[in-house]
């Protein structure tokens, strides 16, 4: 007589059993390496912008803070001809600051790239 498979609750219902795990797996798997990175990324920007919008009023505030101080503690200095001069003084200001700003991002990425061949070698 020949054997027959042993054990109740094997076969289709088996198969399906396996089935459903491995699509259980696939999905949690999918989750952890698309949406838990996204979410990371989304407090990444959300806090990149937040202190973005900050720095800048901040500095908004100290350059007009400038302004005022050369036009009013510099007593006659700059008046009547010269009264454009520290406009110009805190435009250069200004641009400065932007500049080192521009020139760290730049150096930040410059290493980024440097750092992703090196590793990539």
């Amino acid at each position: 007589m020949a054997r027959g498979r042993s054990g109740a609750g094997r076969g289709l219902g088996g198969l399906k059993a396996t089935g459903g795990d491995t699509l259980r797996l696939i999905i949690d798997y999918i989750k952890q390496e698309t949406l838990n990175p996204l979410k990371g990324l989304g407090r990444f920007m959300l806090f990149g912008v937040a202190g973005s919008v900050a720095l800048a009023i901040g500095l908004v505030i100290l350059s007009v803070a400038f302004l005022r101080l050369l036009q009013g503690e510099t007593g006659t200095t700059f008046t009547g001809d010269w009264s454009w001069a520290p406009y110009l003084i805190c435009a250069v200001a200004v641009v400065a600051v932007a500049a080192v700003a521009v020139m760290a991002v730049t150096r930040g990425q410059a290493r980024n790239v440097a750092k992703a061949e090196k590793e990539s070698q």
